[in-house]
């Protein structure tokens, strides 16, 4: 009986710091996002029709942020823009990425549009691993924004004539601190597919990983050589953005790993276009106030200051040691974790991402 009430004293003890521990690092958080100050809004005289594609962790952001910078929007499914354009005929249509699930015919779809005299603009947010449809569908819109920088030439080599490289950004609210329950508490966490890069990564990881609590989660983690002791970290399949939010919260470490452009590689870039710019995944996790170690991408460093509000690794071995170092330093881990949330919210934000866009166009 002594040594089961001691069990329960370690244990609840561990649940009372643990509890601690994420009410310590919520009310940092709060305590940032109420020093950031409102941003300015200039509203535009416009019309915008957006054709979301179904991200929800873009759509959102993006349709919010129209709405409060137009003087209206609507939106339309893919099916039904060519009908909805010709009833609102608004000043802009708006699409989103244009891939994946839109009909074949949409292209000629937005000839239509534009011989109405409505002006169109396409946002590629999947560049550079789809170049062999984007190149394609590009010349059809009135403008072109892309977030990978490398692809700016690509499209005006194509012929279009007005690009532009507008970044991602994090919704706000979608990506933001939450209180997590204990189920979604993880020393170290990374959500994404299995590409052949990640794979490798985690391959090379493993015994190191084996005495840490880790979520692995996503498609293809079959892929791995060291499946059978990464197994009981990894979450197969889809995780809804929501619950996506509360594990980047829950986690003390996230990992991010930029997939890899080889065309053949999961991709359709057979123009190998390499990638510079940052995935939406930087700034989502860092929207949540959570420490993020992320690979380099060229242009991360007009983003975030590594060591200051976010933090980077070249190799596996640096990876380890500041994976080591971090969980060791939980003030210095939570010092970054809480800048990176202040620079997310106060510049990597939708108002002002599409602010530029439409003054663009």
């Amino acid at each position: 009986m002594n040594a089961l009430n001691s069990e329960m004293d370690v244990r609840s003890g561990g649940d009372f710091k643990a509890g601690y521990d994420e009410g310590y690092r919520y009310g940092g958080c709060q305590a940032v996002l109420d020093r950031i100050p409102a941003s300015s809004v200039s509203k535009r005289k416009l019309r915008v029709l957006y054709v979301p594609q179904g991200f929800d962790a873009i759509d959102g952001g993006v349709s919010d942020a129209l709405r409060t910078l137009t003087a209206e929007c609507r939106t339309a499914s893919p099916e039904t823009m060519l009908q909805a354009a010709a009833e609102f005929r608004p000043d802009l249509v708006l699409v989103m990425n244009a891939l994946h699930v839109f009909p074949e015919d949409h292209g000629d779809q937005i000839v239509q549009i534009r011989q109405m005299g409505i002006r169109t603009a396409v946002w590629f947010v999947d560049d550079p691993y789809f170049t062999e449809d984007t190149v394609r569908l590009s010349q059809y819109y009135d403008a072109v924004f892309t977030h990978e920088l490398e692809c700016v030439p690509l499209y005006r080599e194509a012929g279009c004539r007005q690009v532009h490289y507008l970044p991602l950004a994090a919704d706000p609210n979608l990506f933001r601190p939450l209180k997590t329950p204990p189920e979604y508490r993880y020393d170290i966490c990374f959500i994404g597919n299995a590409f052949w890069n990640r794979a490798e990564l985690f391959d090379r990881l493993a015994p190191f990983l084996q005495d840490k609590k880790v979520l692995i989660a996503g498609g293809h983690w079959d892929r791995l050589q060291k499946y059978e002791e990464l197994s009981p970290f990894i979450r197969h399949g889809w995780i809804p953005v929501e619950e996506t939010v509360s594990y980047y919260n829950g986690a003390k470490i996230v990992i991010n790993i930029h997939r890899p452009t080889t065309a053949g590689y999961d991709n359709k870039n057979s123009h190998n276009v390499s990638g510079a710019s940052i995935n939406p995944r930087t700034y989502e996790i860092s929207g949540c106030g959570t420490l993020q170690i992320t690979d380099i991408r060229q242009d991360l460093f007009s983003y975030y200051r590594p060591g200051y509000d976010i933090e980077t690794f070249m190799n596996v071995e640096e990876l380890q040691a500041k994976i080591d170092y971090y969980l060791q330093h939980e003030e210095k881990r939570l010092a970054i974790a809480w800048r990176s949330l202040w620079t997310t919210r106060k510049y990597h934000n939708f108002l002002d991402r599409v602010g530029r866009l439409l003054d663009a166009v």
